[in-house]
């Protein structure tokens, strides 16, 4: 066989082979410890020749197995059902074309699922082989059942048996065209620098054949092994482990009979080559198993029910079943959903709008149409269904093609058609994320749509298409986007600032996909002095997002340093430099650039304060766990006006080797921004009351803003998908205005007239179905899949009476009774492992997360008296606010038979060795009871849990953790059969000149909190904010239980507050209102603009603790003091730990550490600049902290220097 070639390597169409075929996938831990799951399948297997290069396969004497235990200890089940199953479809012929050691073609009937085909795949793929014996090693890019991937060949000749064995590794991690598929995370691109710190999923493939040179040579055996790593951090940490083992035996090879047609040959169809096929995994929730007969009368049997369960609380118990209603709707056709929609009762018709937009194929797009054909869609729900629809439908050509018939639908609703048109965009973003180059179809009728806008000169259209080709990311939408920047549009083009915003926020997403072209424009924007500074800081936004290299953004640099534009150069500046800290992967090499570049331009740029436009940003990555956050925040501004023209803020989240933008938002000023024009009047920016009233007489003037101009804008992105914006103009909040006057009155009148309103509502959504599917070596499809979602739930009923009645609420009394609930219940799954139609193996982290508010209270409300009272009976049985609850299963399911789910870690593990943590902790409560209100506020906990420190950071996820937060009755010193809370703020001055005798017999308290790492100014917006009260008021707040009608126990505090043009005065007494205790407490605060003082006492008549802290500042000093005289043993030890902790923490941060001797009982701090650049950070601590008294002191580097940013606060 040493001279024989490739194409010698056959399968003798005049023989008969029969061959021993078993195989099997294993999923758990490698650990023999800890419960795995697996599945094993045996046959017979006979090959025989129909022609010279086409062979029939015959599988019989099949047995599926299922394991789901501890290896060693549990064996394998047989699955009567599923075994049958199968059978009845093997039992059916299957032929393939066979030459030069490639499997080509595979035929079967129609009827014979994807699953079994691919079995049958698994099976011939060891014929799948390139033989080279004149060569010992070699590597060549085949294809086989995962891909078109490169192998590596080793040959080995045995001399005994004459036999060649030859090793052969598939490099499955890097295959060029790889049996793979994606859905639910098109929005979460690739980080190829994060790959290269760590991957999350590791796969190795190796296949052993012995090959007997006889008659050209044929397998005689042969077996492969492929193992997989898995972890949803990094799998240098611990991971889950995939193990698919097959093997097969010639048992014979005997002389055939005779050639000719296979039966049922003329029912065959060719299903494809070797490589595996997915087929349609819709309806293949992994999480969930079960035979459906009627999938119509199923689902609205399962809507009724869940609708009836969740009617006035979310049911814990039963969230979970709102994935199987998901799943049937995937399943149901066009003339089910009609259906439905007529056997569904009308009060839970909305449970079917929610969960039919998840059917994600052209089943729901069918029903949209004629929904909105039908025009009986109410625009909310229009708007709803419109967008998760769109942005949950499977991304393929078909649904983009059927999707455009929505653009061209007459919507009269602005939202809703802001909304189809976005959601589009959306769509062809997902189109593109699987289709690479995309097609330029998908994105035409937005390009249309954009130029016939730019024609028309219709700012709203123009800037709606340019938001749906942000969102699109098409990178065929470029020429199109130039059309609307100046400077770069071949024709001149003068548009408004809101559409040339659009215009580059529009090029966002292409940045990712097409970064030279954005590239290009982004510079030529950013060079561009002619334009307005917020144009040319969205450009460079922009370009940062392209990752430019480090001789672009020196280039960059060159050009600032001759800028003359400040708002352009600091905001510049303050992004490179907080780039220049980034630390997650996908700036590895730019912040490298910042850095250079910052060092530059800080001398020009560095002194600039808040002022000028901002750019900042913090992030944070952690390469054992491959995850990390990012948050951005950007401050536009134009000369000459004061207001930022344009804020956004927007967030990141890198997690196994992708990025996903999470949640941003945008608001641009522009009427206001009108409104306060180049300066404001009275305004001299040191934050005092004079302050606040020149921005209060400017607001009043909202209704002169320009009338061609909305006041601001708001939008939202999600996932960098922009699905809501809206322009708040003069007539908007008119109506807003208009309608809470009118909806109050009206409401409250209404349901003083009726028995009461009840409303009950629970709405469902996933929020997200994110799967990785890939073949294995044995043709099963082993699965990488996330479900996460939310049951939200409110329910009202109210009654009110208004007295006297026929008088408007600002001027009578409201008894409003009123019982409800509100909460929602997160259930989260990940599962990895094997899922297609017929069964299921593998492990499952399954978490829930319910929180629940319930009330029933009785509630007064005297706005015209200032009387606000809130009265409910405390329940005797108790409520959960919330809880959390996960564990880590190996799970086996199949359609036939009854599921079997085992924690991993058994209740009843074995003993822990030395390189184990075992906590193993029964249920546990700790309360805090109120002896004074009779209820308690309870934590429970319970773990169950394994630590290993080979499997770190794993070994958080394994075992079950559970954990709540709830309300019981607890006992109280006296009877309580209800609790009360009062304000009464009518100011009687009775109250007041009794609080101020108080006072002065208790010398109560002066309180002030303040940050001292803080501005030194920060005291000023607090009295600011005080300010906006009355300039004297006294309010009297009581929170007591009662007993029949007199008052058990609680407490009662009276506050006053009052001010001049210097300083500020807060006073409070807080007492017990049982009649047998003297306990209270009393505060009073003094502040005015460079000092405060605080003192707090309490105890028997105020005695003996007490507490004082005092603050002062300068320009270019903040000083701080907290003192004491006598303190609870248990607020003592608290200042002892709190004391190490920040003593630690110092060191941690580069203090240095002094000793020195300081006063007894204070504690001071100090911050003190001492150059542009630098504070000084000076902390003292007295014995009662630590045992030596010290003085920590501490260089701090701050971003902009002090002297310049105080002028500017």
């Amino acid at each position: 066989m040493g001279t024989k070639s490739v194409s010698d390597l056959i399968l003798n169409p005049s023989k008969t082979y029969e061959y021993q075929y078993e195989g099997t996938v294993n999923f758990g831990l490698g650990d023999p410890r800890f419960v795995e799951s697996g599945v094993k399948m045996v046959c017979k297997v006979k090959i025989a020749g129909v022609s010279d290069h086409t062979f029939s396969l015959q599988v019989s004497d099949l047995s599926y197995e299922e394991f789901n235990g501890i290896q060693g200890r549990d064996r394998f089940i047989k699955s009567a059902g599923i075994t049958n199953l199968i059978t009845a479809q093997l039992a059916k012929p299957f032929m393939f074309d066979y030459a030069g050691g490639h499997v080509n073609n595979i035929y079967a009937s129609a009827d014979v699922s994807e699953t079994v085909v691919n079995i049958i795949r698994g099976i011939l793929s060891f014929f799948q082989v390139t033989v080279k014996t004149t060569e010992k090693i070699y590597d060549l890019e085949e294809i086989g059942i995962h891909g078109k991937c490169q192998s590596n060949y080793a040959v080995e000749e045995d001399t005994k048996t004459t036999e060649y064995r030859i090793t052969q590794v598939v490099d499955v991690s890097n295959c060029r065209e790889k049996a793979a598929l994606f859905t639910g995370i098109a929005t979460a691109v690739l980080d190829d620098v994060s790959k290269q710190r760590g991957e999350s999923i590791f796969s190795t493939v190796r296949y052993i054949y012995n090959i007997k040179p006889e008659h050209g040579g044929h397998v005689t055996r042969a077996e492969a092994l492929e193992q997989e790593f898995f972890t949803p951090f990094n799998v240098m940490g611990g991971n889950f482990r995939m193990k698919s083992k097959k093997e097969i035996v010639l048992v014979s090879v005997v002389q055939s009979a005779a050639r000719g047609a296979v039966g049922g040959q003329d029912s065959m169809e060719s299903r494809g080559n070797i490589v595996f096929k997915f087929g349609n995994v819709g309806t293949n929730v992994p999480i969930m198993m079960k035979k459906v007969n009627d999938p119509v009368q199923e689902a609205v049997d399962l809507i009724e029910r869940l609708a009836q369960v969740h009617l006035k609380q979310v049911d814990n118990a039963n969230t979970e079943q709102v994935i199987r209603l998901y799943q049937l709707m995937r399943m149901v056709p066009i003339e089910g959903m009609k259906s439905d929609t007529v056997q569904v009762s009308k009060e839970h018709l909305h449970w079917f709008l929610i969960t039919a937009v998840e059917a994600n194929n052209d089943t729901i797009l069918k029903f949209l149409k004629e929904r909105f054909n039908a025009n009986d869609l109410e625009p909310f729900e229009a708007l709803f269904t419109v967008l998760l629809t769109f942005n949950h439908l499977e991304a393929s050509a078909e649904m983009v093609e059927m999707a455009k018939e929505f653009l061209g639908f007459p919507i009269s609703n602005e939202y809703v058609r802001n909304t189809v048109v976005m959601a589009y965009g959306s769509l062809v973003n997902k189109h593109c994320a699987y289709n690479t180059p995309c097609p330029d179809a998908a994105v035409q009728p937005l390009l249309e749509m954009a130029n016939k806008a730019l024609v028309a000169k219709n700012n709203k259209d123009m800037v709606l298409v340019l938001k749906a080709l942000g969102n699109a990311g098409h990178p065929g939408s470029i020429k199109t986007i130039m059309k609307f920047l100046p400077g770069v549009a071949a024709n001149p083009v003068d548009l408004p600032p809101s559409v040339l915003s659009a215009a580059v926020q529009a090029m966002r997403l292409i940045a990712a996909r097409d970064p030279h072209h954005v590239q290009d424009i982004s510079v030529e924007l950013f060079f561009n002095k002619n334009l307005s500074s917020e144009i040319r800081m969205l450009a460079f936004i922009m370009l940062v997002d392209t990752k430019p290299s480090m001789a672009l953004v020196s280039t960059v640099t060159t050009h600032l340093m001759e800028d003359t534009d400040l708002h352009v150069g600091s905001f510049a500046y303050s992004y490179l430099y907080s780039l220049a800290k980034s630390k997650t992967p996908e700036n590895h090499f730019l912040s490298t650039a910042c850095t250079t570049a910052m060092k530059i331009l800080a001398p020009k740029f560095g002194r600039l304060g808040y002022y000028y436009s901002k750019a900042a940003r913090m992030d944070v990555f952690n390469d054992k766990y491959l995850l990390g956050l990012a948050a951005e925040g950007f401050m536009l501004k134009n000369e000459p006006y004061v207001m930022p023209s344009e804020m956004r803020m927007r967030g990141k989240l890198f997690f196994i080797g992708r990025i996903l933008q999470t949640i941003e938002f945008g608001i641009r000023n522009e009427g206001i921004k009108e409104l306060f024009g180049k300066e404001i009047p009275g305004f001299k920016g040191d934050f005092s009351f004079g302050d606040f009233l020149a921005i209060l007489n400017i607001l009043k003037k909202w209704e002169h803003s320009p009338d061609n101009k909305p006041i601001f804008s708001a939008s939202t992105r999600l996932s960098g998908q922009e699905w809501f914006f809206t322009d708040i103009n003069k007539d908007f909040i008119r109506n807003i205005i208009n309608v809470r006057q009118i909806m109050t009155y009206e409401y409250m009148n209404d349901m003083s007239t009726k028995p009461g309103i009840s409303w009950h509502k629970a709405m469902p959504l996933l929020m997200a179905d994110a799967r990785y599917i890939k073949a294995s070596c044995v043709g099963l499809p082993v699965e990488i899949s996330k479900y996460y979602q939310v049951l939200n739930g409110l329910s009202v009923n109210a009654m009110a009476e208004v007295n006297p009645p026929q008088t408007g609420i600002m001027d009578s009394e409201v008894l409003l009774k009123t019982e409800g609930f509100i909460g929602y219940t997160k259930d989260l799954w990940l599962f990895y492992g094997i899922n297609t139609k017929l069964f299921q193996s593998g492990a499952e982290l399954k978490a829930k997360s319910p929180i629940s508010f319930p009330w029933k209270f009785d509630a007064t409300v005297n706005i015209k008296e200032k009387k606000y009272s809130l009265e409910f009976i405390p329940s005797s049985n108790e409520v959960e606010f919330f809880s959390f609850r996960s564990d880590v299963y190996a799970v086996s399911r199949n359609i036939e038979d009854e599921g079997k789910t085992t924690p991993m870690i058994p209740s009843s593990g074995e003993a822990a060795n030395s390189t184990t943590w075992s906590v193993m902790r029964n249920p546990q409560e700790i309360c805090a009871e109120s002896d004074a209100y009779g209820i308690g506020v309870c934590l429970e906990s319970e773990f169950r849990k394994e630590y290993r420190p080979e499997q770190y950071p794993l070994y958080y996820l394994l075992g079950y953790t559970r954990f709540g937060l709830k309300v019981k009755k607890a006992q109280a010193a006296r009877a309580v059969d209800r609790i009360r809370f009062e304000v009464n703020g009518t100011n009687p001055m009775g109250m007041c000149q009794l609080f101020n005798t108080q006072t002065k017999l208790f010398q109560v308290f002066r309180f002030h909190f303040s940050v001292i790492v803080a501005a030194p100014r920060l005291e000023n917006v607090i009295l600011l904010l005080l300010k906006w009260v009355t300039s004297e008021s006294c309010t009297i707040v009581k929170a007591v239980s009662m007993n029949a009608n007199e008052v058990s126990d609680g407490y009662e505090a009276q506050m006053v507050y009052k001010y001049t043009d210097s300083q500020s005065i807060g006073q409070m007494v807080v007492s017990q209102a049982r009649e047998d205790s003297n306990w209270k407490m009393s505060a009073e605060t003094t502040m005015n603009v460079a000092d405060t003082k605080a003192v707090l006492k309490w105890g028997v008549d105020c005695k003996p603790y007490e507490v004082s802290v005092e603050t002062s500042s300068t320009k270019e000093r903040l000083n701080a003091m907290l003192a004491w005289k006598v303190l609870p043993d248990t607020l003592a030890e608290a200042g002892q730990i709190i004391g190490r902790f920040i003593r630690h923490l110092a060191f941690f941060f580069g203090f240095n550490w002094e000793l020195e001797t300081n006063t007894e009982k204070q504690l001071t701090a100090s911050v003190v600049g001492t150059s542009a650049n630098y504070y000084n950070v000076e902390m003292k601590f007295p014995e009662v902290l630590q045992q030596t008294s010290s003085t920590l002191i501490f260089i701090l580097e701050t971003p902009y220097p002090m002297n310049e940013t105080l002028n500017h606060v």
